[in-house]
């Protein structure tokens, strides 16, 4: 039985969590939750709100440069990291799938 999350209160459940409100921005929040929408649709399986796993396995950068202090000087481009994971793009910024 799974019930249907409404992206209000994907974002509601993040930003009132008291621990990771500040994981992610609005404009990201609004990007994962319609990746994560399309992922389903694409491979036809509904998942679960993990809001946990999500906040484990994705992370949200404002530049390429504060990217590049977690992972490496390699990365120029966000077009380099979309050979090694999932790349959302926000803004100038991105919310890489952590690896």
């Amino acid at each position: 039985m799974k019930t249907t999350i409404t992206y209000s209160e994907f974002a509601d459940a993040f930003l009132t969590s008291g621990s990771y409100e500040t994981k992610f921005s609005r404009k990201g929040l609004l990007a994962l939750f319609v990746y994560l929408e399309e992922l389903e649709e694409s491979t036809g399986e509904e998942m679960e709100f993990d809001m946990i796993g999500i906040a484990c396995d994705f992370t949200e950068y404002a530049s390429i440069a504060e990217f590049r202090e977690d992972y490496g000087s390699e990365y120029k481009t966000w077009e380099d990291v979309y050979e090694d994971t999932t790349v959302i793009s926000v803004d100038d910024g991105a919310i890489i799938q952590n690896f």
